[in-house]
């Protein structure tokens, strides 16, 4: 056995199929199944069953899957302490990024640091940032990034902030949005916590929903065709010009903005690459 059979094991138990675990790792379903039956050979135990719901795995299976875990977390320590011991700034980088930053800021940031460091390799979680948080907090990622006001016990540094705002193709005004059609997407549940206290202090009666989507992408899009206003972060429209917007603002007149967080263990710092790419962001957002 070693670490690419603990990673088929692995990447099987969390798939739970033949075919998409062979797709993940690149391998051929038949050569998958060879190298499964090998495995369970070498244990002398059958480690799944096969049905039409995919693959079930035994109690044996179930054993060697949670330490195929416990291994390649060891095997993948063991590269980060060697490439610490001789002060590279290398190894694989464990991010987790909000799903809006991951398209609108995170590839930049990647490229840049890679053209600094480019023994660098990445492994990047997208999600929700209740998601990115947990992920972060259980140290499953070295570094998270995201969105809205979640308390956090350890290193947090704020990144941007920027206004929300109502978004239309044509000029409207907010006295006349509960007639209006209104794009709404499926986002962060601080975030919408949010924008319906805004609407909530202004208006008696609720949005007509005219379309409802799944990010926010989509609903920029939706907007751009003139199908309807939405509330949106402003920095989905930067690189629109021909775009009518109205900040979000409090009774007292303060605009309502959404903060951009980056958030870490301080105890990751004794990584080489961690303590690299703090630095890095750190520099960026001054």
């Amino acid at each position: 056995m070693d670490d690419r059979d603990w990673l088929v094991i692995h990447t099987l138990f969390n798939e739970k199929s033949i075919t998409k675990a062979g797709q993940s790792l690149f391998i051929a379903q038949p050569t998958l199944t060879k190298r499964l039956k090998q495995i369970e050979t070498e244990f002398g135990v059958k480690i799944v069953n096969r049905g039409v719901k995919g693959v079930q795995f035994t109690p044996e299976g179930e054993y060697l899957a949670k330490r195929a875990e416990e291994l390649l977390n060891t095997f993948r320590e063991i590269r980060e302490d060697i490439d610490n011991f001789n002060h590279f700034v290398a190894g694989t980088l464990r991010l987790g990024v909000s799903n809006f930053i991951s398209k609108y800021k995170l590839p930049g940031w990647l490229k840049s640091f890679k053209e600094q460091y480019p023994d660098v390799e990445f492994q990047i979680e997208t999600g929700y940032s209740k998601q990115i948080y947990q992920l972060a907090y259980n140290q499953d990622v070295h570094i998270g990034f995201i969105r809205g006001e979640y308390n956090w016990p350890d290193q947090k540094e704020l990144l941007f902030e920027e206004e929300l705002c109502v978004f239309s193709y044509n000029q409207i005004a907010l006295e006349d949005l509960p007639n209006l059609p209104k794009i709404d997407y499926h986002t962060d549940h601080l975030y919408k916590h949010l924008t319906d206290n805004w609407w909530a202090e202004r208006y008696s009666q609720p949005p007509i929903i005219g379309i409802s989507v799944d990010r926010g992408d989509t609903c920029k899009e939706m907007v751009l065709n003139g199908l309807g206003y939405a509330i949106l972060p402003s920095l989905f429209f930067n690189d629109v010009e021909k775009i009518y917007k109205i900040p979000l603002k409090t009774k007292e007149g303060m605009a309502i903005t959404q903060k951009t967080w980056m958030l870490h263990h301080k105890d990751t710092e004794e990584l080489n690459v961690v303590r690299a790419f703090v630095d890095f962001i750190k520099n960026l957002s001054e």
